[in-house]
């Protein structure tokens, strides 16, 4: 009798562990993340010859097929993200130092695939905190890359401790110049920050292509091309050749946290938000909803900048046209994926950034085209988006408390 009731008390602490597990929310993303990879797989699966050659031999031919085209893709696509490991291990045994760097410049190259995606990622996450949907980010970034190029190629003279920040601080300005005109339509007009971003988005790669073709191009090019940034402005680089990871990473890490505290330990980023949850009860306790939108725009707009400043800064070393690819349009999905938190933001950015990278590794070596990965995260953002899928698909229960939701503006309010 006393082992019965032990028995049903362990039963009982089980469920109640399994119970509270189901409510996470960071189970939600992982199996939202699971399960886009699965599907992705199998994907992949559908679309490749060998798949129904082996069918037509018989099904368990298939089945093998699949489950060794998804083996091939997924490690090749991890490969290309952290490096070989065995590779890695011969290299360290061999003392070469070349070798060495080579092995390991797939994990360090993926972190430097990750940092815009940082800054790009916080620059959306604020937005949505206030109740904003800032689609400028992509434009942001490319007026934040032009500002800071021109403040690296045109300040001579100044040490690197100098230098380099106030080619930061260029970009972050230019970023917020550009966030700042649709924050203060928006407050001021009621005008939709939706719209208003996607039209200063064309604006910004048309600027910067005039600026490139013209006032900006280096003479001694005859392609559109900025001259080269100062070496005083480069961000310093931890390793040689061909390894490309440099300082701008940790600043990265450092704007995350700074945007953490400023959101969550001061009474500035409750207000914003306050704003953000429910703008009418935050005017009528007496915030200042015009001057945060403002500067929450402007904000968002400094750190998109931030992302365009540490592509120059950090890599390019110059400014040429189309030279992101995306960042800022990636980053609506990432900040989404991260839950809107910076430190969320962050463990995103470092998903995206890895799959950004392990994708050409999986594209030379399976063969697969890098597209699966816009489609793996597309389904990631749309588990993430629609959690009651995840729940119905894994018989997870519904939490208690509904997960926090995104809330902008309606169209001409606030």
């Amino acid at each position: 009798m006393e082992k019965q009731k032990q028995v049903q008390k362990r039963q009982s602490a089980t469920a109640i562990f399994f119970d509270e597990l189901s409510k996470s929310p960071g189970l939600i993303t992982f199996l939202a993340i699971l399960t886009g990879i699965i599907i992705s797989g199998l994907l992949v699966a559908a679309t490749t010859v060998e798949v129904y050659e082996a069918f037509s031999v018989s099904f368990f031919h298939g089945m093998g097929e699949i489950f060794k085209t998804a083996w091939s893709t997924y490690s090749s696509l991890f490969l290309g993200a952290f490096g070989n490991p065995k590779t890695i291990i011969t290299a360290v045994q061999g003392g070469d130092a070349l070798a060495i760097r080579r092995a390991i410049n797939p994990f360090f190259e993926s972190l430097v695939q990750s940092t815009p995606y940082i800054f790009a990622g916080l620059s959306v996450a604020l937005g949505f905190r206030v109740g904003l949907f800032n689609i400028g980010a992509e434009g942001q970034i490319f007026i934040g890359a032009l500002t800071s190029v021109y403040a690296g190629y045109a300040i001579t003279g100044l040490p690197a401790f100098i230098h380099i920040p106030i080619a930061l601080l260029a970009g972050a300005l230019g970023g917020a110049l550009w966030g700042f005109v649709p924050g203060f339509l928006k407050a001021k007009t009621g005008a939709h920050e939706v719209i208003i971003t996607i039209m200063m988005n064309y604006i910004a790669f048309k600027f910067t292509d005039f600026m490139i073709n013209g006032p900006m191009q280096d003479p001694n090019e005859y392609t559109p091309k900025t001259p080269w940034i100062q070496e005083s402005a480069q961000l310093t680089r931890f390793f040689e050749d061909p390894i490309r990871f440099h300082l701008g990473f940790f600043v990265a890490l450092a704007v995350a946290f700074v945007i953490y505290w400023l959101l969550f330990k001061t009474t500035w980023g409750f207000e914003l938000r306050t704003v953000g949850s429910n703008p009418n009860g935050a005017r009528y306790a007496g915030i200042n909803t015009t001057r945060s939108t403002i500067i929450a725009m402007s904000l968002a707009g400094s750190l998109a900048g931030l992302a365009g400043a540490n592509e120059v800064l950090g890599l390019n070393h110059r400014l040429v046209p189309s030279f992101s690819s995306g960042y800022g349009f990636d980053s609506i999905a990432l900040a989404l994926l991260g839950k809107n938190h910076p430190f969320g933001v962050v463990l995103s950015a470092l998903l995206f950034g890895f799959l950004r990278n392990g994708s050409r590794q999986m594209q030379l070596k399976s063969g697969v085209p890098i597209d699966i990965v816009s489609i793996l995260q597309a389904l990631i953002l749309a588990f993430i988006a629609a959690p009651a899928i995840i729940r119905t698909i894994f018989r997870l229960k519904k939490p208690e408390i509904e997960e926090e939701s995104i809330k902008v503006g309606g169209w001409g309010g606030n």
